[in-house]
């Protein structure tokens, strides 16, 4: 039995999808299961959420594999980001460890240290060293940007897109090795196959290293429109996104830490090199969005 948390996110609803279609036996741990869609019906699932550890005995109940994808990048109204993101994996690791688990999967992400002025990155890290630290069998996934044509960031920019100009947050030069979600899924059901070949660190990128502007001219490209990009500066940006979160709260569209990310690079030396060691081949951008 495999525990899947984050099932209803970008990369866990495509992994979702890869479990069941080869006969695993899946409990997805979530909130509101109607948000699972049609695969509701082909899981187990435990009510609860990462910040509600008392949740975790009865997920964990007859599982052999943990697959941690549940994340956050903003503050939740009931717990932070740090604390999403690094205490309740800690929790949720000691929790499999006691329960008996034999192998706990989590995902990282590529540029996570300690030393970053991202809260997400530093959480991430905090949270990396743990599972590291485990005496269960462990997997790190570091992946860059992981995106799907219909994901929030991409309908961000494409609503954004409707404006005049695209508004972009700082200079646009930051580069990633975007991945594809579907992508994802396959290196993880790979690993789940056994052809890790014992690697408890796993570093996923696409093909290209594009730029934050790059990027958004590809979504602009598959959108066929045609807007010139609006560089704001992070100073502006950081304080009428806090004004609107003061005003709007949690609805806002998008926070200070979300638009920080976007100035903090993603890539690795190695490309695509892990995901073709494990017989997955990531597609280009360009291809998956135009498809």
């Amino acid at each position: 039995m495999i525990l899947l948390t984050g099932a209803t996110g970008n990369v866990g609803s495509a992994l979702l999808r890869h479990l069941t279609a080869s006969g695993q036996h899946v409990r997805c741990l979530v909130r509101d299961p109607r948000r699972l869609g049609p695969e509701r019906v082909r899981v187990q699932i435990a009510l609860g959420d990462l910040a509600n550890p008392a949740s975790f005995r009865h997920a964990l109940r007859g599982v052999d594999t943990v697959i941690h994808l549940a994340a956050a990048i903003r503050d939740q109204p009931r717990a932070s980001l740090e604390e999403l993101n690094a205490v309740a994996t800690l929790r949720l690791l000691r929790a499999a460890e006691r329960t008996g688990i034999e192998r706990f999967m989590f995902f990282s992400a590529l540029g996570a240290s300690l030393n970053q002025r991202a809260r997400f990155f530093r959480a991430k890290a905090l949270a990396e060293d743990a599972v590291e630290r485990s005496p269960l069998q462990t997997v790190v996934f570091a992946p860059s940007i992981i995106y799907s044509p219909r994901d929030p960031w991409i309908r961000l920019l494409e609503t954004m897109s409707l404006l005049p100009a695209l508004p972009i947050s700082g200079a646009g030069r930051a580069l990633y090795q975007p991945i594809w979600a579907e992508d994802v899924a396959a290196c993880v059901t790979s690993v789940l196959a056994g052809r890790a070949d014992g690697r408890q660190r796993i570093e996923l990128a696409g093909p290209e290293t594009l730029s934050y502007d790059d990027i958004a001219r590809e979504t602009l490209r598959a959108l066929h429109r045609r807007r010139r990009l609006l560089h704001l500066p992070l100073p502006v940006v950081r304080a009428g996104l806090g004004t609107l979160e003061r005003i709007v709260g949690g609805n806002a569209f998008a926070t200070w830490e979300e638009a920080e990310l976007m100035e903090i690079p993603m890539t690795t030396p190695d490309g695509t090199a892990d995901a073709e060691a494990l017989g997955v081949s990531p597609r280009p951008m360009r291809a998956v969005l135009g498809a």
